[in-house]
């Protein structure tokens, strides 16, 4: 073979011309970005009122060149005198780590059971999974405080795990069997020819493999667990509030301190958007996993 170097001719029409270059991946980058600053766009203004007065963040249009300071923050943390928001913050770590912890444990083996090693009408056990959450919260609200009260258990932050654990183990059964039926079956079956029992399957054999599938159910129930509103407001007092109920009760009849929400909430939205940060990668691998074949 010569060493002539080969050229490779552009794709051509039938006129012999290269055909036209497709601007659709440059239109779709371009609403991709203009999609992200216009989700942006509403943090970047809290995170920009945070740092203002509260007269300057009261102004109708806001001030955008006002000076900047640090007093909303210091009231938040409560260095003017102002209750601490760290009890606050604990429970709701406490609360949506443990009830997000206790989900992928019961969640993995149930979407084990529905997909790898089906049981009999498994998709009427997902519509069954799924159709609990077509009950109204409110609807619940009334009998689950009643038990609380004659439990003891009202102002109780492990109350609260179980509840956020039986609220978010539906949607987790139904996206981690998604992801598990994409796991290879022969890969099962030679770690059984091997001896391994189903503990290590689970454990070292399809949670590996289905990890962008697990972290991705994680940080979804981890979401919905630090959001939690309701529950928090109605079953908890003084010893386990949650954030979202500390952050209410800056909304007093006195009337709306808009810097110090501003704070408050930007403080309270960290955690969630650290982790979603930080576990990007697998929830764009887990969200996607068996979309393309």
């Amino acid at each position: 073979m010569s060493a002539t170097a080969i050229r490779v001719r552009p794709r051509s029409t039938e006129s012999g011309q290269p055909g036209p270059r497709r601007p659709r991946g440059r239109g779709l980058g371009l609403v991709a970005w203009l999609a992200g600053i216009v989700f942006f766009l509403p943090i970047a203004w809290m995170a920009l009122t945070s740092f203002h007065s509260e007269e300057d963040a009261a102004t109708n249009p806001p001030s955008f060149g006002a000076a900047l300071t640090l007093d909303g923050y210091r009231e938040f943390f409560g260095t003017g005198g102002g209750a601490s928001p760290w009890p606050s913050l604990i429970n709701s770590t406490v609360a949506s780590l443990a009830s997000t912890l206790l989900v992928l444990l019961l969640a993995l083996p149930a979407a084990y059971a529905l997909s790898i090693r089906p049981v009999k009408k498994w998709t009427d056990v997902l519509f069954f999974f799924l159709s609990t959450k077509m009950l109204p919260v409110v609807a619940g609200l009334l009998p689950i405080y009643l038990f609380a009260k004659n439990t003891g258990m009202l102002d109780n932050i492990w109350l609260l795990v179980i509840l956020y654990t039986s609220m978010n183990l539906p949607i987790a059964v139904w996206m981690m069997q998604s992801f598990l039926s994409e796991v290879p079956v022969a890969i099962i079956e030679a770690a059984q020819i091997d001896g391994a029992k189903l503990p290590t399957i689970l454990a070292r054999v399809v949670a590996p493999i289905a990890l962008p599938g697990i972290a991705a159910t994680a940080l979804i129930c981890f979401i919905f667990s630090w959001n939690e509103l309701l529950f928090a407001r109605v079953l908890t007092g003084v010893v386990a509030e949650t954030a979202p109920v500390f952050l209410t009760g800056f909304i007093t009849s006195q009337g709306l301190f808009l810097a110090k929400v501003c704070a408050a909430s930007l403080v309270i939205s960290l955690p969630v958007l650290a982790a979603g940060f930080a576990a990007q990668d697998k929830l764009v691998q887990g969200l996607s996993l068996g979309a393309v074949k």
